[in-house]
């Protein structure tokens, strides 16, 4: 990139799943009021004292000036041959005329304050630029001090790395995996790197990218499930007793399967602890829908628990899949397999140790919604520390839900 060229150049240098999440919310809950807030999880690092926040407003008010193009929504338009009923022509069109709404930004304590607030359907669209952008600066700025011939040592350190992680992998085919990198990738140009050096090295284990652009540009299929969103903000929508808050659970699974079906039936379950979604889901639920998405907490405690729900409605696993997708290394990734021995097929979503290993501790950073309709939400996970809300809202989603608390795990990527 260069120094006065833009880190986003196009609003399809995002995550596939956005754009499916994206026309949910469009068709079915266009009318509801959203406000997300970015976290840095990694506290230790004062992400305000490192990067230029003047230089983050002019990378934010240049996405506000980008629209999808004719040939960014008649390539979205031909995602359609993938997954039958993927977008349709009012979805394309709201894409079309779409601006992402205004935010607000300042220090606080160190750290970056970032919010996006406004129509749901609308502001949805600011999370993976947003964190793409402050990833960036930040590694940007921690390369800085460093002569041309330093920086090169990092570049080459990452070269390494990957080299022996391709090693590692080539030797267990059964392992196959989906980049999952851009909302913290070290840097767009690293990215595509990256990618190029799987499809060449890997091309039977690596599947494809969440990235929409890269998708595009080099032929790949794009690839995504569901976020822990919608789960969060249909708890608000459907506020009131408690009863109608744990139902509101259901009522996304039923609205999510009516508009893709099975082509996108993964269930990401640790919104409000993953015990919660095993006990509630129906014999019919466990029949229909693919799989899981693990995202939080051990991955073995999370295949036993799998395991024991498809065992209980006497489902066939080996027809199941589990997409693993917390804080990848390539040990997690092989521990995971080992453990799982042919008793349910496993694939792989890699995240920033595929995309961000060049010697440079990344950070955690997420941008979720913490506010639908005036109302607190909150995301609890499988492990506490990626827990997301104010503290009162967190206990009594503890208590709506019968959380069992989680396994504590540091947030490292």
């Amino acid at each position: 990139m260069g120094k006065d060229e833009p880190i986003i150049k196009t609003l399809l240098d995002t995550d596939f799943y956005k754009h499916t999440t994206g026309q949910f919310i469009f068709l079915r809950h266009p009318d509801v009021t959203v406000r997300s807030a970015f976290k840095n999880r990694t506290t230790q690092i004062k992400l305000a004292k490192v990067i230029d926040l003047g230089r983050l407003r002019e990378e934010l008010d240049h996405v506000r000036t980008l629209r999808h193009g004719n040939s960014e929504l008649h390539y979205l338009r031909g995602t359609n041959e993938y997954q039958e009923r993927m977008f349709v022509e009012p979805y394309l069109e709201f894409l079309k005329n779409l601006q992402l709404p205004e935010y607000d930004l300042e220090e606080r304590d160190g750290q970056i304050r970032l919010e996006f607030g406004g129509k749901w359907a609308e502001q949805t669209h600011w999370e993976i630029p947003a964190l793409s952008i402050v990833n960036e600066l930040y590694t940007s700025a921690v390369m800085a001090p460093f002569s041309r011939f330093e920086k090169e040592l990092f570049f080459a350190e990452g070269k390494q790395r990957l080299s022996q992680k391709k090693k590692i992998l080539h030797k267990r085919p059964d392992i196959t995996f989906v980049d999952f990198g851009t909302r913290r990738r070290f840097s767009k140009d690293w990215q595509r790197y990256v990618i190029e050096v799987l499809m060449e090295e890997l091309p039977y284990q690596f599947r494809g990218t969440s990235n929409v652009k890269f998708a595009m540009d080099m032929g790949l299929v794009p690839m995504g499930t569901s976020p822990h969103e919608p789960n969060m903000v249909m708890s608000a929508i459907m506020h009131g007793s408690d009863e109608k808050i744990r139902l509101s659970q259901k009522t996304f699974r039923d609205e999510w399967w009516d508009q893709y079906g099975w082509g996108l039936s993964i269930i990401l379950p640790d919104t409000y602890g993953s015990k919660f979604t095993f006990d509630t889901m129906t014999a019919e639920e466990a029949h229909a829908w693919k799989g899981f998405r693990h995202d939080s907490g051990p991955p073995q405690r999370f295949t036993k628990w799998v395991l024991r729900f498809y065992n209980k409605h006497g489902v066939d696993t080996k027809k199941k899949v589990i997409i693993f997708s917390d804080g990848l290394r390539v040990e997690t990734m092989i521990g995971a397999a080992d453990y799982i021995h042919n008793q349910i097929r496993y694939t792989f979503g890699w995240g920033t140790n595929l995309m961000n290993d060049l010697g440079i501790k990344p950070v955690s950073i997420v941008v979720k919604p913490v506010e639908a309709n005036g109302i607190g939400l909150v995301k609890l996970s499988d492990n506490p520390a990626k827990a997301i809300g104010r503290p009162e809202d967190i206990e009594g989603a503890k208590r709506i839900f019968g959380y069992d608390g989680g396994v504590y795990g540091e947030c490292f990527y």
